[in-house]
Parts: structure tokens; C-alpha cells; sequence
């Protein structure tokens, strides 16, 4: 038998632990938290109160097994209760974790969204603050009809004559 060292401290006994899944465990906490929550479970416990007191009120006297003021019906309620309570807070506490979740999603993809707006709004204006310095269609034709009158007046040619006439003229 070895013989332990005197200057470590003595290991604990460690009793054997049973390992719980939480995810596991809070998958069936949230479904028996919904079970509760619909109506099907208010049905099924109102037919279980409703025939436990129908059977110790009118049944047989040899089987009743809980007389009336009921106690371990109210017994098995408050067993009842005790559990439902607390996997009613573990459902809301994991929706409440997965709403914090989706919540922090979308406010990342508003951010996002705000900067490409923000990003597209400054494109405009820039494009717009270009265009105002590139000359366009109109304003070119403008300016060459201000040149082709300013030139007919230098030249003194007729502004009414039809070009075509022009050119036939010149060809004569």
C-alpha cells in the first residue's frame, strides 16, 4: 500500500454527480412549459379533478383512498405547481436569451442598412453635384443656336432663309 505524502492535502471523497444536458434539459423544460400553456392541458386536469372527486365522493366506499377535504389531491396540485413553476421560468428565461439573440441581429442589420443608405444618400450627392458641371444636351444646343445667330449677324446672312435653300444656292 503506498503511503500518502504529508505536505499535499487530503483529496476529497467526490461522490458520483449525474451530468445534465442543459440544452437537453431546457428543449423538454419548453416543451412541457407549452403542454401547460394550452387548453388540451386545462381540459385533461379539470377531467383528472373532476373524476378524483366524483370516485372519493360517490364511489365505492372500500376504494376511496382520499376523503373529502381532499388532501392528497391538493398534495399532488402543489407537486404539481412546484414543478410547473420553475420550467414556466427556464422556457421564458431560454425565449428570453433567444430574443436577446434576435434582437441584437437586428439591430446589426439596422446598422448596416443605415450605413448603405447613408453611403448611397452621399453617392447622390455627389453625383448630383457632377452633373451640375457636366454640360448636357440641351444647354449644348442652346449655346450653338447663341453661336450660329451671333455668327449670321457677323456674316449678315439671312436668319429666315431655310439651310436647304442654302445649299442649294452655294451649289448654283
Amino acid at each position: 500500500m503506498a503511503r500518502e505524502r504529508l505536505d499535499l492535502p487530503r483529496s476529497g471523497r467526490t461522490f458520483p454527480r449525474p451530468t445534465v444536458d442543459p440544452d437537453a434539459f431546457g428543449r423538454s423544460a419548453e416543451s412541457i412549459a407549452r403542454f401547460i400553456g394550452t387548453g388540451k392541458f386545462l381540459v385533461y386536469m379539470t377531467i383528472f379533478i373532476v373524476v378524483w372527486v366524483l370516485w372519493n365522493s360517490v364511489g365505492p366506499g372500500d376504494a376511496q383512498f382520499d376523503m373529502f377535504p381532499f388532501i392528497f389531491l391538493t398534495l399532488m396540485l402543489s407537486v404539481q405547481a412546484s414543478y410547473s413553476a420553475p420550467l414556466i421560468l427556464l422556457a421564458q428565461n431560454r425565449q428570453d436569451d433567444r430574443d436577446r439573440v434576435s434582437q441584437e441581429q437586428d439591430r446589426q442589420v439596422a446598422a448596416r442598412s443605415r450605413a448603405d443608405m447613408d453611403y448611397l444618400a452621399r453617392e447622390i450627392a455627389s453625383l448630383r453635384i457632377a452633373m451640375g458641371e457636366v454640360t448636357t444636351r440641351d444647354y449644348l444646343r442652346t449655346e450653338l443656336r447663341e453661336l450660329l445667330e451671333e455668327l449670321r449677324a457677323e456674316v449678315g446672312s439671312p436668319e429666315d432663309a431655310d439651310p436647304a435653300q442654302r445649299g442649294t444656292e452655294n451649289e448654283v
